[in-house]
C-alpha cells in the first residue's frame, strides 16, 4: 500500500475579497451545461491521466473512469453548476475548434459550505495563470449560491497546487492520509 498525504483547505468570503479572474489572450470561461459533460470529462482526463492525482485517485488515469465521475458529481442534488467551469481556448492556426484546457465543478456541502472538485489544466496550457482564473471563477459561483465557506484537497506533493491555493487565502484545515494499493509490478510477474 502507499500513502498520500492530502491537505484539507478553506477559505472563507469574511476573509477574503474574490478578485475577477484573468485570462490570457485567447482564451475563454465556458459555463456548465450539461450537453458538455463529455468536454469537461475528456479535459479531466487530458490534465490528471499522467499526473500524481491519477495515482491517488485511479479514476483519473483513464477516459471512462474521467467519465464516471463527471456523471457521479453532476447528477449530485449538490452540484453547483455556477461553480463548475471549462476554459478553452480559440487557436487561431489550422483548428479553428476551442481546445478545452481546463476545468473544474463545484458542490455545496450543507447550508454555508461548498467544495472544489478536481482543478485541472491541461500541461500545454499551465504556468499561464489559468488554474488561478479556474479557481477564481469557481469562488464567484460559490459566492453567488450564497455560501460563506469552501472547501477542497490538494495532494501535498503538488506544491505548484497547494501554493495557488494558499495564495488565494485557503488555509490549511487539516492534514489526512489516503491508503492507494500499490499498482507497481510484483516481483513474480
Amino acid at each position: 500500500m502507499r500513502y498520500f498525504r492530502r491537505f484539507r483547505m478553506e477559505f472563507n468570503f469574511s476573509e477574503h475579497d474574490v478578485p475577477d479572474p484573468e485570462l490570457p489572450a485567447g482564451y475563454r470561461f465556458v459555463c456548465w451545461k450539461p450537453e458538455d459533460l463529455d468536454r469537461h470529462a475528456l479535459t479531466k482526463f487530458a490534465c490528471f491521466q499522467n499526473e500524481l492525482d491519477s495515482q491517488v485517485f485511479p479514476s483519473l488515469a483513464t477516459l471512462d473512469g474521467c467519465r464516471r465521475l463527471m456523471l457521479e458529481i453532476a447528477s449530485q442534488r449538490t452540484f453547483l453548476p455556477q461553480a463548475t467551469w471549462l476554459i478553452c481556448r480559440n487557436d487561431e492556426g489550422s483548428n479553428p475548434e476551442p481546445v478545452d484546457c481546463g476545468t473544474i465543478q463545484g458542490l455545496a456541502n450543507g447550508r454555508d459550505a461548498g467544495s472544489v472538485q478536481n482543478v485541472g489544466v491541461c500541461p500545454n496550457h499551465r504556468g499561464l495563470g489559468l488554474g488561478r482564473a479556474l479557481v477564481l471563477q469557481s469562488l464567484i459561483g460559490f459566492q453567488a449560491a450564497g455560501l460563506r465557506r469552501v472547501f477542497l484537497e490538494a495532494t501535498a506533493e503538488n506544491a505548484p497546487a497547494v501554493e495557488l491555493y494558499r495564495s488565494l487565502g485557503f488555509r490549511l484545515i487539516r492534514t489526512t492520509f489516503r491508503q492507494v494499493p500499490d499498482q507497481s509490478p510484483t516481483a513474480s510477474e
